[in-house]
């Protein structure tokens, strides 16, 4: 890194300074390709890979599906972003800002489009009655708390996350810069979380959705690298005993290998369709032609 760089009176992109993540970002909207999106046999076909933000929906519907909710049968298909799927004509129609997960809705006609992770979680709680709570008090709240984390999650990805483990130098203040606010946001949840068993209070909400895969990840060692030691995610009690909670449903524990393709391959289900699909088409099971 240069000491002496001064920005240029008009920024130009080159795509070889863009570290890590060159392929997946580009400074325009729009296709690059012409590619149609598959489309499967159940009413909801979600398009995803499975980041803190894809994992959000695949947990919401697997947890609507152990509830009882038979309308909410998925087909997810894989989204690979490093090879620029998401900028294929069929995705960035369903989601212009061609970023993952994005929702079709056929069970309405004309077929409903949603995309940001937030706003499927509110269209998917509000069309099955579930996960979002009745009481006005603690609904105000369940929404405080999922709006937070839509807020605050790009300074732990984008910022933290980039520069600790992903940024192509390490830069001392940029990681300072991102770190300091990570931390804050983790002590904002680790009071909250000291007074109430769940984001909204007493009832598991789509806010605890959202931010799990976020924060319990980041403080549990399940996200860059050692951030969980650097950051002391130990010290965050509160944050671990939720954490632990919500790790420890089969449904969050199912959504959470949706869309995987790294880790054990026993965790990782590339495309789901059904629910046997778990037991039949993970990864290891794939690769010894089961």
């Amino acid at each position: 890194m240069s000491e002496d760089y001064t920005p240029p009176k008009v920024w130009k992109w080159e795509e070889k300074n863009g570290g890590e993540f060159a392929s997946i970002n580009r400074p325009i909207a729009g296709p690059t390709h012409d590619k149609a999106l598959p489309v499967g046999k159940h009413p909801l076909q979600l398009y995803s890979l499975a980041t803190p933000n894809g994992q959000k929906v695949t947990i919401m519907l697997e947890e609507l599906l152990a509830a009882g909710h038979k309308g909410a049968e998925y087909d997810a298909w894989l989204i690979r972003i490093g090879d620029g799927d998401q900028f294929g004509s069929g995705f960035v129609e369903v989601n212009p800002n061609s970023k993952i997960p994005a929702l079709m809705d056929h069970s309405v006609n004309p077929p409903q489009r949603v995309f940001e992770s937030g706003s499927i979680l509110l269209y998917l709680a509000e069309k099955f009655g579930a996960f979002l709570p009745a009481d006005p008090r603690a609904r105000v709240q369940a929404l405080n708390w999922l709006f937070w984390q839509m807020g605050s999650a790009p300074f732990v990805g984008g910022g933290f996350g980039h520069f600790y483990a992903y940024a192509p130098v390490k830069i001392k203040y940029a990681i300072d810069r991102y770190a300091m606010e990570t931390k804050r946001q983790l002590d904002v949840l680790d009071r909250h979380l000291a007074d109430h068993r769940f984001m909204a209070g007493e009832e598991y909400s789509i806010a605890d959705m959202a931010i799990f895969p976020w924060y319990g990840r980041i403080a549990t060692g399940g996200a860059y690298g050692d951030a969980a030691t650097f950051l002391d995610g130990a010290s965050y009690k509160n944050v671990i005993r939720w954490n632990d909670e919500i790790a420890a449903r089969p449904a969050v524990q199912r959504g959470l290998m949706v869309n995987r393709t790294s880790g054990e391959p026993s965790g990782q289900l590339w495309e789901r369709h059904d629910a046997s699909d778990f037991e039949t088409r993970t990864q290891d099971k794939v690769e010894a032609g089961a």
